[in-house]
């Protein structure tokens, strides 16, 4: 139910439980192996060739990506929401990503595992919302 570039939802997603296709997906984000312990491996792919037809290169080149990204987004929002942990992972061999996959006319944007989490990490610090935040503010007393 995410927002995308004129409601196209330009993306697609993929969903992982073969353990030998995880394994494969582990080795295309460098080794990242803790993609393979995870029940479920998720990848997001812009698909470029919705957006086109509407909004031309750029809407393959960037609205397509946006839409998988936010998309991602989303389902980790909504998996934390049912007590479930996530990770995304941004570093990969696109190409191998793909061909795990079975689509070269997709973009992948991004993959996560999804499961149940094992620990619970301290918070990382964040930073502080003056070095973000930039703009006429009206002024507190």
């Amino acid at each position: 139910m995410a927002p995308s570039a004129g409601n196209l939802q330009a993306y697609q997603v993929h969903i992982l439980r073969n353990q030998d296709k995880k394994e494969a997906l582990a080795k295309a984000a460098f080794d990242q192996t803790f993609l393979v312990q995870a029940p479920v491996c998720l990848v997001f792919s812009a698909d470029p060739n919705r957006s086109t037809p509407k909004y031309g290169k750029r809407g393959a080149q960037l609205y397509s990506v946006q839409d998988a990204t936010i998309a991602g987004t989303f389902a980790m929002l909504a998996a934390v929401d049912l007590g479930l942990a996530t990770v995304w992972v941004g570093a990969f061999d696109e190409e191998k990503v793909q061909k795990i996959v079975g689509e070269k006319s997709l973009k992948p944007v991004a993959m996560f595992a999804l499961g149940y989490p094992a620990e619970e990490p301290e918070a990382t610090p964040r930073r502080a919302i003056e070095e973000i935040f930039h703009g006429d503010f009206p002024q507190t007393d």
